[in-house]
């Protein structure tokens, strides 16, 4: 009995230590996307789209683009928000 409860204890954890990070997929409206580690908040009139990180980008006209930190992407720059 040790051993289950054990186990499920584990498990539990290994759970809330999986869920509680989160990354998603963000596009602007050229068609770049870059994906992005934890939940990143933009300007509305920055015109964002950020979608789950699972989400399925086969047949729309975007590219992916690298990057290195907090930013966005615009007209082929990399803003950095820092």
């Amino acid at each position: 009995m040790r051993s289950i409860t054990a186990l499920l204890v584990s498990a539990a954890a290994l759970c809330a230590v999986a869920t509680g990070a989160s990354a998603a997929v963000v596009c602007n409206d050229d068609g770049d996307c870059w994906h992005v580690k934890g939940h990143h908040k933009y300007k509305p009139e920055l015109k964002l789209h950020v979608y789950g990180d699972d989400w399925k980008w086969k047949g729309h006209k975007h590219r992916w683009r690298e990057h290195n930190g907090h930013g966005y992407w615009h007209s082929g720059v990399w803003i950095d928000l820092g």
